[in-house]
């Protein structure tokens, strides 16, 4: 497999009033973990350009299993609570970086990183 359990789903909410699948669990010196971009907590959107939007728990558990060699995932990261003030700047801007200019670059790493690994581990 891809090394990760999920949870979630329309009959299974893990966040009250949430229907999307989450990464519960990853698997140690399993694909996902040799990645080491997916987090435990991260929101998945997509695999494979299939949206996981209200669906059944066990409908999202069969689009993994048969997701194939070549997977692609569309992951939301699980923002972390920050400790202390928020800075901001006179002119009314937050500081720091908008959360799509380290989502878009990451998620694509990602993709692309699952990609290899699931492509040597086939020639294996």
């Amino acid at each position: 497999g891809l090394g990760f359990n999920i949870v979630g789903g329309t009959d299974q909410q893990y966040i009250a009033n949430d229907n999307s699948i989450y990464v519960s669990w990853i698997k140690k010196n399993g694909a996902a973990y040799l990645d080491g971009r997916l987090q435990e907590g991260d929101k998945i959107l997509a695999i494979n350009g299939k949206d996981l939007k209200d669906l059944r728990h066990k409908d999202a558990v069969e689009l993994f299993r048969n997701a194939g060699y070549y997977v692609s995932l569309k992951i939301q990261r699980r923002l972390q609570p920050q400790n202390g003030p928020v800075c901001h700047g006179g002119d009314g801007e937050s500081g720091g970086l908008p959360l799509a200019a380290i989502l878009v670059p990451g998620l694509a790493l990602a993709a692309t990183a699952v990609w290899i690994l699931l492509r040597y581990r086939q020639r294996m």
